[in-house]
């Protein structure tokens, strides 16, 4: 399968200095200690409250993690003399950790800041709550240490059900996607798609910065789909829910017949619907990926066509009916 073969990206470390840029009017973050520097290395996704740190037990101290002070480290911390609050906070300082955030505009005393300053630690400020901002920080730092792959296709928006369109080159990936959009569904991505794990089961597909809603198109060049066809045409991100791969016709493939065998792909440790459609002349491309997306609907709201029919068969097998039953009984008065 194409998807296997497609380059993943290895997990990067960010900077202090990205992440302040980054998040600083999103969650209101202040830096108090302007001279420090902020080329400190973040390697690590997860959050850690010092509490424990700061009661003097450091043997399981996630010191690589981002910190998050709270009220509970603030309250903890004024109860202490001037003289003990130096020695645990040196103590806390010692250790490589990447910053510190206080929140609920619990602005550190003056001892701190200027320890912090000569550990060369950053100290942010935030007026949000510590449940809040730990929530959007989390979020930031998922994204960006989250497991990624670029895949070659085509990743539309059909009846809310993203759908990743793959085949060899050439084969049309791109002209169904913009016969999708045309009849009223919204292109995430075309050429390269970037998929992102987020969370167990859950993965995410988005175009890159550069190309983003552009679609080549052979014989005709470059499209603005945006500017084409307007801003409902578009998405900027959706989950990964079935993949459709086109295919020549292939006598010696085996095709699903009846849809009862629902075959899975591995992406990104998620497994994901997968079909493969064979492509003769004059078969209709786009009104079989909105039939899939339809059919996928129906069986995530509970109905499945293909298991309704075969119950339907082997209850009429398992019945021992005498006389003539006919296949077909016609309306009354309604010959042609």
């Amino acid at each position: 399968m194409i998807i296997s073969n497609q380059n993943s990206f290895k997990k990067e470390n960010i900077t202090v200095e990205f992440f302040y840029k980054s998040t600083k009017d999103r969650f209101h973050i202040k830096l108090l200690n302007e001279s420090v520097s902020l080329d400190r290395p973040i390697t690590e996704q997860n959050l850690h409250r010092p509490g424990l740190a700061l009661a003097g037990f450091v043997d399981l101290f996630s010191y690589k993690r981002v910190q998050i002070c709270g009220n509970t480290e603030v309250q903890y911390l004024k109860k202490l003399s001037v003289e003990q609050r130096r020695i645990t906070t040196s103590k806390l300082l010692g250790f490589n950790i990447p910053c510190i955030i206080f929140t609920d505009n619990n602005k550190p005393t003056e001892d701190i800041l200027e320890l912090a300053t000569e550990y060369n630690i950053p100290i942010f400020l935030s007026i949000l709550s510590t449940t809040k901002l730990t929530y959007l920080v989390s979020d930031f730092l998922d994204d960006h240490f989250a497991p990624r792959l670029s895949v070659h296709g085509s990743f539309v928006d059909v009846y809310g059900i993203g759908m990743l369109i793959t085949g060899k080159s050439g084969i049309g990936k791109s002209e169904v996607a913009l016969d999708l959009v045309e009849r009223g569904h919204r292109l995430v991505a075309d050429d390269v798609v970037i998929l992102t794990k987020k969370g167990e089961d859950i993965v995410m597909g988005s175009g890159t910065e550069l190309v983003k809603h552009f679609m080549e198109i052979r014989g005709i060049g470059i499209l603005d789909i945006r500017s084409m066809f307007g801003i409902r045409a578009i998405r900027f991100q959706k989950r990964l829910e079935v993949i459709i791969e086109l295919e020549i016709w292939d006598d010696k493939s085996n095709y699903t017949r009846t849809g009862l065998d629902i075959k899975k792909m591995d992406v990104l440790d998620v497994d994901i619907q997968y079909i493969k459609v064979p492509i003769i002349p004059g078969k209709n491309i786009t009104v079989i990926a909105e039939v899939i997306a339809m059919n996928y609907l129906l069986k995530h709201y509970g109905y499945d066509a293909a298991e309704v029919l075969s119950k339907r068969i082997k209850q009429k097998m398992s019945k021992k009916e005498g006389g003539t039953n006919r296949s077909v009984d016609y309306f009354e008065h309604d010959f042609e």
